[in-house]
């Protein structure tokens, strides 16, 4: 019988140690969502026939949605058409962004805003008319070659990365569970969700396969723009590419996000009770001090 130890075997690496199957290489990167996202959202606000087809696909599986493929196809490259996971992703996404009222698509509002800013006066000659700007020379109008757009929402495989329309502002990224905290936090203000019900939503959320979250991804949007919460599509888009390897983790964020953002509501609020208190009391209420006796 031999006294030599045994020799143990190669550890196990850590969670984040482990490679990635190949399958996230072919997640979008943030920004190329957000290019994405942003022009599914211009082209739902501007045209009520792209918006009733992508709308159409809502809770649909991809073999259902013919009406869809002119709108999304082309965004995908050769390599992500092969994931099925990824095509999915991309459907639902732009099938929920066309579902919502069309006075909630980030292109309404920007042209809401628009509309509100004032413009400025042009400079008018000694008669009173409007002088056209110096310096300036005419500007030719070239005639426009749609028919070498693939599709209605341009080139956007041929698109670099980086390059985003107007309406995909560069913002920080936030998770499905920061808009529930919001939908929670609009609460105070009589048109937001109920806690509990908003707990008990993303906790079924973060529960599902890929297959239970598709499913049941629609109701959850839909309670969230019915409050008009902002969903952050993009980051959406992202998680849903990647569900079925790295669902713990994106749970995880869900939740965290969730919770830590109500924390902070909480805390802000009682710096601010305590500061409206220190204003009530203030230095004319202090109990005046007794006069020494004689």
């Amino acid at each position: 019988m031999s006294n030599t130890a045994a020799i143990p075997g190669p550890a196990k690496p850590a969670d984040d140690e482990v490679r990635w199957p190949k399958e996230l290489v072919l997640i979008p990167s943030l920004g190329r969502a957000r290019t994405f996202t942003a022009r599914i959202d211009q082209r739902s606000h501007d045209d009520p026939g792209v918006r009733a087809a992508l709308r159409r696909g809502v809770g649909k599986d991809l073999d259902a949605v013919p009406f869809m493929h002119r709108y999304v196809a082309s965004w995908l490259t050769d390599e992500q058409a092969r994931s099925l996971d990824v095509q999915r992703a991309f459907y639902t996404v732009a099938s929920l962004i066309a579902a919502q009222r069309r006075d909630q698509y980030a292109a309404a509002k920007a042209e809401t805003s628009k509309k509100a800013e004032p413009k400025k006066a042009e400079p008018k000659n000694e008669e009173g008319k409007n002088e056209a700007p110096k310096n300036e020379e005419p500007k030719s109008e070239e005639p426009r070659n749609d028919a070498a757009a693939p599709d209605l929402l341009g080139d956007p495989v041929g698109r670099a990365e980086g390059t985003e329309p107007a309406t995909a502002k560069r913002i920080p990224s936030r998770s499905l569970g920061h808009a529930f905290a919001d939908g929670v936090l609009k609460g105070g203000h009589g048109a937001g969700l109920r806690e509990s019900s908003a707990e008990t939503r993303l906790n079924l959320l973060t529960r599902q396969s890929v297959d239970g979250l598709h499913r049941h991804l629609p109701g959850a949007v839909r309670q969230l723009r019915g409050c008009d919460v902002e969903i952050d599509w993009a980051q959406l888009l992202v998680d849903l590419c990647q569900w079925r390897h790295r669902s713990g983790a994106i749970k995880r964020t869900w939740l965290q996000d969730y919770y830590r953002a109500l924390q902070a509501d909480g805390e802000r609020r009682a710096r601010e009770h305590d500061a409206d208190q220190a204003d009530a009391v203030g230095p004319d209420s202090a109990e005046p001090e007794p006069e020494p006796e004689a």
